[in-house]
C-alpha cells in the first residue's frame, strides 16, 4: 500500500502538551473537513510505502513522531504504525476527531472541528478558539488536558480572557510560528 505524504520534517512541537519537544513531523495529504484557517497544501504529496516512510522518519535523531495532516486517520493504519514502532517511535497524532484511532498510537491530540466525532480516545483536547462555546464541545471529550489556541494568533487577548474565566483550560500558542520555525 502507498500513502499520500505531504511532507516529513524535523522541528520542535509548537503546540499543546508537548510544546518544545524535538519531533519528527509526518504530514499526510487530504482531509475530510474544510477549515478556513488550515495551513496545509493538500494538493502536494508524494506516494510512499510504509517502509519508505519509516526510513525517512528514522533519518532524524528524535523518536517523538507527530502524525498530522490534513486528517491523518484517513490513511494512517496499523501496518504503517507497526513499521514506525520498529524504529522505536513514540507516536503522537493530531486529529480532527472524526475517526477512531488505531491502538498503536501513544498520544492522541484531538482538535475537533465539527461533529460528528468518531474518535474513541483522547489524551489532549486542543480547540482553536474563535469565540465559540467550547464547553459544549469539551463535554464530549474525556481528558483533563484541555488547551485553547488563538485562531492564527489573531484573538490572543480574547482567548486569554476566556481561559482566566474558565481555569480548566490552558493556553496553547503556536510557538513554532512565534519562533519562525517549521
Amino acid at each position: 500500500m502507498k500513502y499520500k505524504i505531504n511532507e516529513i520534517f524535523y522541528s520542535l512541537q509548537g503546540e499543546g502538551y508537548y510544546a518544545g519537544t524535538p519531533a519528527v513531523f509526518l504530514r499526510f495529504s487530504g482531509c475530510n473537513r474544510a477549515c478556513e484557517f488550515c495551513d496545509t497544501d493538500f494538493k502536494a504529496f508524494t506516494e510512499m510505502t510504509a517502509a519508505e516512510i519509516a526510513e525517512a522518519c528514522a533519518a532524524f535523531p528524535a523518536r517523538h513522531l507527530v502524525v498530522t495532516g490534513g486528517e491523518p486517520l484517513l490513511q494512517l493504519d496499523s501496518a504503517l504504525l507497526r513499521e514506525l514502532k520498529l524504529k522505536h517511535f513514540y507516536v503522537q497524532i493530531e486529529t480532527n476527531g472524526s475517526l477512531p484511532v488505531p491502538p498503536e498510537v501513544d498520544w492522541v491530540t484531538c482538535s475537533p472541528k465539527a461533529a460528528p466525532w468518531g474518535i474513541d480516545r483522547v489524551d489532549e483536547l486542543k480547540i482553536v478558539f474563535q469565540g465559540q462555546d467550547v464547553e459544549e464541545t469539551a463535554r464530549f471529550f474525556d481528558t483533563p488536558n484541555r488547551f485553547l489556541q488563538p485562531c492564527s494568533g489573531l484573538n490572543t487577548a480574547e482567548t486569554i480572557e476566556y481561559i482566566l474565566s474558565h481555569p480548566r483550560w490552558r493556553l496553547s500558542l503556536q510557538t513554532h510560528k512565534l519562533l519562525d520555525i517549521r
